[in-house]
């Protein structure tokens, strides 16, 4: 089936984690356009791509490498979150929120990468 990836749980929670980011984004102050707002656009928009990326790489071997890069976009974002919240960009709420949803996107990449590996 071409485009696998839009069926995966993953990767849909991917889009509603990246458009949360979006939404808080949108209030950080202009100086921090393009730093912090930027670099986290990139980050959370890359964990969704390797996702998808690495869906049609040919083996499970390959498509764990790019979970991991996912891992990696998605451990990036969460420093990026943690600093916004650091300069009181946003409040202990939406920091908690983000967080918790970051945590449980990791733990079903995590789990994703491991059934991957038992297949190969």
């Amino acid at each position: 089936m071409p485009f696998r990836f839009l069926n995966f749980e993953i990767y849909q929670n991917a889009k509603k984690f990246y458009r949360n980011i979006l939404d808080i984004i949108l209030k950080f102050p202009k100086e921090e356009k393009y730093s912090l707002t930027d670099q986290l656009r990139r980050a959370g928009l890359s964990t969704i791509l390797n996702i998808a990326e690495g869906c049609d790489r040919g083996t499970d071997k390959d498509f764990n490498r790019y979970l991991m890069n996912a891992l990696g976009s998605l451990n990036e974002v969460v420093a990026g979150i943690d600093i916004a919240f650091e300069n009181r960009y946003i409040n202990k709420v939406v920091y908690s929120n983000l967080i918790d949803i970051a945590e449980k996107l990791s733990k079903q990449i995590g789990a994703f990468s491991k059934k991957l590996k038992t297949q190969y």
